[in-house]
């Protein structure tokens, strides 16, 4: 991701976004950086790809400026006097010459671009004591030192860089970045999982920035077939915003990102009815509390087909929207949630009644410590609307704890990591110390619990301890003792010895 800027001096991109942080220090918390350089990258990036347009226009026409600028050239529209020269121009109110561009560019594109620069509602543009002209003024020219156009960078490799730029993002703020960005790894296995074909409809409920639907998009290889066929909703109003602007910088075309509570309300709905989809795919915000139960008892999409989830654990209303979203034949659907769903009984039915369905085709225990601001070990639940013949009345468990490596301070799972994972998943057979095909008759014997250790049984050997694992099973252990906690505090509510 290297290029050569007009003055001849090698820049790599990535860096050079990451160091637009440093001019922000200072006056700007690090947790709010996000919400400055996402539209600022976003809004140079789009004047860039219309100057682009315009030069290819020109060249095109023999010069002719007039239909240089029909619209139909251009995927983007450009008021006169918000182009991010115009801005370059300004000596003073920077930031009022910055906000009103982005409000214009937004009121110009109503079908696309209508609330990309809005949404970072936190963003004081014109606030000088946060940001004066002089500072603005180093923003808009680091980041006019590099040419963001496609002649420049391609779709992929600036969408790439941006992607960098949100992990970076979700480094400094590690206890909320969960919410918005999942690991790279894990969403590469599960698309390599779902295996999304072109022509198929992806769906994400909880997208967060975006990052699956994109990694989906590549693993068609960007075919135009995916155009009209990504599917997305948000709940946090500037992260929905990232989500579009993401695609857009990964050179998507013609998705559908919309910004909401999908539990309470999703967003896409057919004469009624839920939209069904080929591939359905997320990573919800664990354990959700207050995440709308009261309205699941008589849920008007019908979801509750296995029960309505406890008010204090949401994992389990993800669960049955999804399978819910899943079109008739070709869905399947892989979703990341904490471990205790696969044992709470507190959720004792409902996951009865889910194994009964015979829809859950794989259980992917991994490792601990792979997520921002999730210490507790997560599991991939793996669903198929209609399985095929071999795997019917079965289940597939995999032990992908002892498959990762480990850094300083985290997990992560390499390229190596993932095949070795998804390997397992492919191959759907016993596999000593890491996987096992169970019936559902064996499963009901264990009283529906999914836990890993009643079906995989460890080999005896003698080996060093090992604190990760130590850890692991701690915080596994913990989580049973909360949802205890939590079954017995429901339990002296419903008899009236205590008062909520």
């Amino acid at each position: 991701m290297t290029i050569t800027n007009k003055d001849g001096k090698k820049i790599d991109l990535k860096n050079h976004l990451y160091e637009a942080c440093n001019i922000l220090r200072g006056p700007i918390n690090q947790d709010e950086y996000k919400s400055y350089l996402t539209p600022l990258l976003f809004f140079k990036r789009v004047s860039d790809v219309f100057d682009a347009e315009i030069k290819q226009a020109l060249e095109e026409s023999g010069g002719d400026y007039e239909y240089a600028n029909f619209p139909e050239n251009h995927r983007f529209t450009i008021p006169d006097g918000c182009h991010w020269n115009d801005i370059r121009e300004k000596t003073e109110n920077i930031g009022a010459a910055l906000s009103n561009a982005m409000f214009q560019i937004e009121r110009a594109n109503p079908n696309t671009l209508m609330g990309v620069f809005s949404s970072f509602d936190d963003a004081s543009w014109t606030d000088k004591q946060k940001l004066s002209d002089e500072r603005l003024k180093d923003l808009v020219e680091h980041f006019s030192m590099v040419s963001f156009s496609n002649q420049d960078y391609s779709a992929d490799v600036m969408g790439d860089a941006y992607e960098y730029l949100i992990k970076k993002f979700a480094d400094m703020s590690k206890k909320t970045a969960g919410e918005f960005y999942t690991p790279r790894a894990v969403v590469k296995l599960l698309i390599k999982i779902l295996d999304p074909k072109a022509n198929e409809t992806v769906y994400d409920p909880a997208c967060g920035t975006g990052g699956m639907l994109i990694e989906a998009i590549r693993h068609m290889n960007n075919d135009k077939l995916t155009f009209g066929k990504i599917y997305g909703q948000e709940k946090n109003l500037s992260t929905s915003a990232i989500a579009r602007m993401n695609l857009f910088l990964h050179g998507a075309e013609d998705f559908k990102i919309v910004q909401g509570d999908t539990l309470r309300n999703p967003a896409f709905v057919t004469r009624g009815k839920l939209s069904t989809f080929d591939c359905v795919i997320a990573n919800p915000p664990f354990s959700l509390k207050k995440w709308g139960d009261e309205m699941w008892t008589n849920d008007r999409y019908g979801r509750n087909i296995w029960g309505t989830p406890p008010k204090s654990y949401g994992d389990y209303a993800w669960i049955q929207h999804m399978v819910c979203s899943m079109a008739k034949g070709t869905g399947r659907h892989a979703v990341v949630l904490p471990q205790g769903v696969l044992f709470r009984n507190v959720e004792y039915e409902i996951r009865k009644n889910m194994v009964k369905s015979d829809k859950l085709e794989c259980v992917v225990s991994l490792v601990n410590n792979l997520f921002y601001g999730a210490g507790i070990p997560a599991c991939i639940l793996v669903f198929r609307e209609t399985k095929i013949p071999e795997h019917k009345n079965k289940v597939l468990f995999v032990d992908a704890t002892k498959i990762f490596t480990p850094l300083r301070a985290q997990n992560i799972l390499t390229d190596e990591n993932v095949d070795e994972i998804y390997k397992l998943y492919i191959d759907f057979t016993d596999k000593q110390d890491f996987s096992k095909v169970v019936t559902l008759d064996e499963i009901e014997k264990n009283d529906f619990d999914l836990s890993l250790q009643k079906y995989i049984k460890k080999s005896e050997v003698e080996k060093e301890i090992n604190i990760d694992e130590v850890k692991a099973d701690f915080i596994n252990s913990l989580e049973k003792l909360f949802a205890q906690e939590d079954e017995l505090f429901e339990l002296l509510k419903k008899e009236g010895y205590i008062n909520e």
